[in-house]
């Protein structure tokens, strides 16, 4: 399975500069689940972050694992999907943003945890670990698509989890 996606807002035009953020995300599937990141504000999202000065994707999704759900026993597998987002930045004008996601097949080595290490917009939204049908996934998901109150990676989220469900 690969998939690749490029998003682009709406009305980009005239900015000056680019803002880049390269991030990875980790699908681990076990026993016909999948584990997911579910938040307060009721949707799902893939484990994952942004990437540090001089991390490999590799060293990132182990830590971004470890930190989300505790589980500290991650394994990176192959890169199966790429997703580009375009936006003007929201917080610097004349600026695009760039948001790149890589998606990477990952499996836990055993069930071994310590406790989340969450940012504080993390632990706001009480960002939970759940093993959850691809199906309950896409239609929560999916139920949130229309609310103006989303999380921003309801649609990016939504979309790797329906193609994700097309090899499974």
């Amino acid at each position: 399975m690969k998939f690749s996606k490029i998003v682009e807002a709406a009305n980009i035009t005239n900015y000056n500069n680019t803002k880049i953020r390269e991030a990875v995300r980790a699908i681990i599937v076990k026993n016909d689940k999948i584990l997911l990141i579910h938040s307060n504000k009721g949707d799902y999202k893939f484990p994952g972050g942004g990437i540090e000065e001089k991390e490999s994707h590799c060293e990132a999704l182990i830590r971004e694992v470890k930190e989300e759900t505790g589980y500290i026993n991650c394994q990176v597998h192959n890169k199966i999907g790429y997703i580009c987002e375009m936006k003007m930045d929201e917080y610097s004008e004349n600026t695009l943003f760039q948001m790149r996601s890589h998606y990477y097949l990952c499996e836990l080595m055993n069930e071994e945890k310590i406790t989340q290490q969450l940012d504080d917009y993390e632990y706001i939204q009480q960002f939970t670990p759940k093993w959850v049908s691809i199906d309950e996934a896409i239609r929560q998901n999916e139920s949130l698509m229309n609310d103006s109150g989303k999380n921003g990676w309801v649609p990016r989220e939504t979309f790797v989890l329906i193609e994700l469900k097309k090899f499974i």
